[in-house]
């Protein structure tokens, strides 16, 4: 057996299902080995590799299951950069191959030879470049570990030839050797419960939900949390899903492109709660006006977002869905009757709404198509005023159904993801 026949045994033992790529010398010992160990792995081949991508982000997106990657050295990696860094901004799961110029090569200009390591270094959750060919179960099973929990992200894995086509005597379930990597956190109760007394004294709430809820499957837990307070919930655009936007409660999506009366809310709320978001500057604008007379609390798994846009007065470092159902056990329901109230005004007064006259609109599309299909599709776009009017108009009743480039804003994700979430569903 060589490395490249271990490397696909040990994608079989992670469940990877299917293999987005294109094939290129330097990986051709892969793609060899997707037929000589008689796999189940299905492979995808694509027609550039930055749709291999976005295909596997697509699938990852609509699955929570990482998606992989494989491509070959030199440019066919670096065509990957864009659709790595835009999983790596959106937090998506995903393990890249590379292929890779001979090792005795590296570092001499040869052939195809791109320093990929370090042009991703920015870009992906962690990295690899194999040195051994029987390191390579161990550093598959890290990889896979690492993209997956935590904040999720991109991990890239980068195969030397002569380490692909070299003779493997290695275990395939080996130990991880990740001593520093600690990614569960601990709810601390004392934190949820200082949050829970801020939220006790709140005639005002608003909820905001991110991204980080619907990767932490905590999308029942909010409405349960929203449905027992009694608050409102708005969403950021990759949040959508997280509450149907077809719920009493919904105030749509937030920021520069969402709803007038999700806007209104956040300037009148006396607490805001952010649960998975990062607060980024399209939710929140001038970050030291933003909510400034309110109390702001900060749920996510990432410390590092922690008072990072906006400074906060209460926060919970943790899983969305632990932090909510921890918190659950100590909230009531709240006087907020009037408050819902007010906020129903904004949205009468206030509609998505758009001129019915001058021919077809997309608006009006989208309009249809929600109500031909109850909202039960998964919608994918690209970057650009569609996506606003997808976001505004393409209501989101159900998790993971919405996909599009968030952070990074990446023009040509739409259609590659959709077939990626096709494979998924």
């Amino acid at each position: 057996m060589d490395g490249a026949q271990a490397l696909v045994k040990c994608l079989e033992r992670e469940g990877v299902e299917y293999i987005w790529g294109l094939s290129g010398g330097a990986a051709i010992p892969i793609f060899d080995a997707l037929v000589t160990t008689k796999t189940k792995i299905k492979l995808v081949l694509v027609r550039h590799e930055q749709g291999a991508t976005h295909m596997a982000d697509g699938y990852a997106r609509a699955t929570g299951k990482p998606g992989v990657v494989l491509v070959t050295s030199g440019p066919g990696a670096t065509n990957t950069i864009t659709g790595i860094m835009t999983a790596h901004m959106d937090s998506v799961p995903m393990i890249v191959l590379t292929g890779q110029t001979i090792s005795s090569m590296l570092g001499k200009d040869a052939f195809q030879e791109a320093d990929v390591f370090g042009l991703t270094m920015p870009v992906v959750k962690h990295s690899y470049l194999v040195h051994k060919t029987n390191d390579i179960p161990r550093i598959v099973k890290e990889a896979f570990y690492i993209t997956n929990t935590g904040r999720p992200g991109p991990v890239l894995i980068d195969l030397p030839k002569d380490i692909s086509s070299g003779a493997f005597s290695g275990e395939l379930d080996p130990e991880m050797d990740l001593p520093g990597y600690k990614p569960e956190k601990e709810v601390q109760v004392k934190d949820v419960v200082a949050i829970a007394e801020a939220l006790k004294k709140a005639k005002r709430p608003v909820l905001l939900a991110g991204h980080g809820a619907l990767i932490s499957r905590a999308a029942p837990a909010v409405i349960k949390l929203a449905e027992t307070l009694k608050a409102p919930v708005t969403t950021t655009l990759l949040g959508k899903g997280v509450i149907p936007e077809t719920h009493p409660l919904s105030l749509g999506m937030l920021g520069m492109h969402g709803t007038a009366y999700a806007n209104k809310a956040m300037v009148e709320c006396d607490l805001i709660m952010s649960i998975g978001s990062r607060y980024d500057d399209r939710i929140i604008g001038h970050a030291p006006s933003f909510c400034r007379d309110a109390v702001r609390i900060h749920i996510d798994i990432d410390e590092a977002e922690i008072n990072k846009m906006v400074n906060v007065h209460h926060a919970c470092v943790g899983d969305a869905r632990l932090v909510i159902e921890e918190l659950l056990r100590h909230v009531g329901e709240l006087e907020t009757k009037e408050w819902l109230a007010h906020l129903d005004g904004y949205k009468k007064k206030y509609p998505l709404k758009y001129r019915k006259q001058g021919g077809l609109k997309m608006q009006h599309i989208l309009d249809e198509l929600f109500k031909m299909t109850d909202g039960k599709i998964v919608v994918a776009t690209d970057v650009g005023q569609h996506q606003m009017w997808s976001a505004q108009f393409s209501k989101t009743v159900r998790p993971d159904d919405w996909l599009s480039s968030g952070g990074a804003g990446t023009m040509g994700y739409g259609f590659p993801a959709a077939i990626g979430a096709q494979f998924g569903r």
